[in-house]
């Protein structure tokens, strides 16, 4: 069942307990993203973003694509208005856990999502890193979402993806169900713009904070975007 609140959101001990309880959850859907299609009646959108250039060939250390990569592994792209990512940092970003909190008018839905695919290849001609997180069981969407950072080698050129496959997922009541299909394309197209223009803001600064207190969750996105230090994994 979909959790909500009004007002506020969860404190951290109710939200380790959730993200404990994920550890079997199944997704919320019965089909391969392959048959997500439009025919079948799913929702395709997404966006595409250039986020800048650095030299060419491979991506440099500590140049704009691997600053960026590191973002989006810690989530720090996410607009707090819109959606927060609650997940343990320790945790590899293969198989990892997530809660969103989705704020709507005063409205905090939390929906669980799994990582559950990674891409981190190369070639001669382009560098492409990102993940697919699939919605679990309880969540007020179904299906996946990619985001993907790629770099030309030819020009330099970084840019990111969102694409998403979705359909409505399960909500508490009618009047949020309802809500949903009036202001649910809005809030989706806004967090996406918010999305690439924040993660453009990352890629072209230092790291500015831990991504979480040690021993405690990450909760990101930050009100003002900053791109937090990697933590090892399993550490």
């Amino acid at each position: 069942m979909a959790l909500w609140r009004f007002g506020r959101g969860w404190p951290e001990p109710v939200l380790k307990s959730y993200l404990k309880a994920l550890a079997h959850s199944p997704v919320n859907f019965k089909v391969q993203p392959e048959a997500m299609t439009a025919e079948n009646g799913w929702t395709i959108d997404g966006s595409q973003a250039h986020m800048g250039t650095e030299r060419h060939g491979p991506p440099t250390d500590n140049g704009l694509f691997m600053r960026a990569k590191q973002a989006i592994i810690n989530y720090d792209f996410s607009d707090p208005h819109v959606v927060v990512g609650h997940f343990d940092p320790r945790v590899p970003l293969q198989g990892r856990p997530m809660l969103l909190e989705i704020k709507v008018l005063g409205l905090h839905f939390l929906g669980a999502v799994r990582v559950q695919q990674t891409r981190d290849e190369s070639n001669d001609h382009e560098t492409v890193f990102g993940f697919r997180y699939d919605t679990l069981r309880g969540h007020i969407e179904s299906g996946v979402e990619w985001f993907l950072l790629t770099k030309n080698h030819q020009t330099g050129e970084v840019s990111f993806r969102i694409e998403a496959h979705w359909r409505m997922g399960h909500f508490p009541n009618w009047w949020s169900r309802f809500g949903f299909k009036i202001l649910g394309e809005h809030y989706r197209a806004y967090w996406r713009r918010r999305a690439a223009a924040r993660l453009i803001r990352l890629a072209h600064q230092p790291v500015e904070k831990a991504v979480a207190t040690p021993g405690h969750l990450a909760h990101r996105g930050d009100s003002t975007p900053q791109r937090t230090e990697p933590v090892a994994d399993g550490a």
